[in-house]
């Protein structure tokens, strides 16, 4: 079972103040109405995305305790087994995959907590609590429901919430996509460079199936926050693939009219001032129109006395 890759380091956004009956997000924009606490703890509110973290700290605590006293094999019974779920019926895998965590890889657990409360917290003010928790049990229970049928052909694994809470970055780069991070690098750019990055990465080890799960839940997440009023804050990607097409794209242009010039019926009249410019100023001083304009003069004499 191939490990699954971990979650990428971020900068850190701003904490928000609230408004009534509204609150307003970081650059203006009108958030949901839905964004109150779930409970509170003392002053302090205790929204969705805190309520998340407590639960993702308290299984990695579990899981240390019960590997140090040599349980660890009951984390193998909640990890996800495309194969067990498929015909052992370990049905809860497909939920209970994203509450393992190796204690192996705490710091990049301590780095992804940092993560879901500092970007979470974001994208909960901006779509509501409700919203919230609809986009986190999709980018939940998708993946491995994606992984069940791969698993008809290939057996697949996962654990751990590293893409989850990545695509809850994805989501907070989709709204925001012109906030400054660390080194003052834009959300939008820091999100497609570590997208690049990490399917670069799985693509040279052939991570079919993590390469799935990756560029699926990106989709959920960008999908997502777009169908919840996104669309001023990425108006940045539409207008730069608008602009990219319109590059490629090639336009017919009409010819142009021809037009004809009309000529006097009296032709003496319209070339006796070029004949008193020749007598005054001789033939080279004549402009190329005016030397047009004898030639046709003399044709249409030749034509005539023909």
């Amino acid at each position: 079972m191939r490990p699954t890759w971990a979650p990428p380091h971020h900068g850190s956004a701003l904490a928000l103040p609230r408004a009534a009956p509204f609150t307003v997000a970081m650059f203006g924009v009108a958030t949901s109405d839905d964004y109150q606490p779930v409970a509170w703890m003392g002053r302090y509110p205790i929204h969705v995305t805190t309520l998340l973290v407590i639960t993702h700290v308290i299984c990695m605590i579990i899981g240390c305790l019960l590997i140090a006293v040599g349980a660890g094999s009951f984390l193998g019974v909640l990890t996800f087994d495309s194969a067990q779920v498929l015909y052992g019926g370990r049905l809860w895998q497909i939920a209970t995959y994203a509450l393992v965590h190796s204690p192996s890889t705490l710091i990049w657990f301590a780095i992804e907590m940092y993560m879901l409360f500092t970007f979470g917290r974001e994208v909960e003010r901006f779509i509501g609590r409700r919203a919230f928790i609809a986009l986190y049990v999709l980018l939940l229970l998708v993946p491995p429901l994606l992984l069940t049928v791969w698993g008809l052909w290939q057996r697949t694994g996962l654990a751990g919430s590293a893409t989850i809470h990545f695509a809850v970055f994805i989501a907070f780069a989709a709204i925001y996509p012109n906030v400054e991070l660390f080194l003052r690098i834009m959300a939008k750019w820091v999100a497609l460079i570590f997208v690049a990055a990490y399917s670069l990465q799985l693509l040279a080890y052939h991570g079919w199936a993590e390469l799935a799960v990756l560029w699926l839940s990106v989709a959920l997440a960008y999908g997502f926050v777009h169908l919840r009023g996104a669309d001023l804050e990425l108006a940045w990607l539409t207008q730069w693939t608008s602009r990219w097409r319109s590059k490629r794209s090639l336009s017919v242009v009409p010819r142009p009219a021809v037009r004809q010039a009309v000529e006097p019926e009296n032709i003496c009249e319209s070339i006796d001032p070029v004949l008193d410019k020749i007598s005054k100023s001789g033939i080279g001083s004549l402009t190329a129109s005016e030397r047009r304009a004898l030639d046709r003069a003399r044709n249409r004499l030749l034509k005539k006395s023909e």
